[in-house]
């Protein structure tokens, strides 16, 4: 659950970003796809220390 909100999330920061620095459609949506797989990367990282630790 935290993977996929930390993904929406950061699509959602990408396509904000990209749409405040006037970008196009395919700007926007390049942006919302690399913050995504960001935040998700990140996400997991954290999910794999938080399940090695409270073991």
């Amino acid at each position: 659950m935290l993977i996929l909100i930390s993904a929406l999330s950061g699509a959602a920061i990408g396509g904000m970003t990209a749409y405040k620095r006037k970008g196009n459609k395919l700007d926007v949506a390049q942006y919302a796809a690399g913050y995504a797989m960001a935040f998700t990367v990140v996400s997991m990282i954290l999910a794999v220390i938080l399940d090695r630790t409270l073991i």
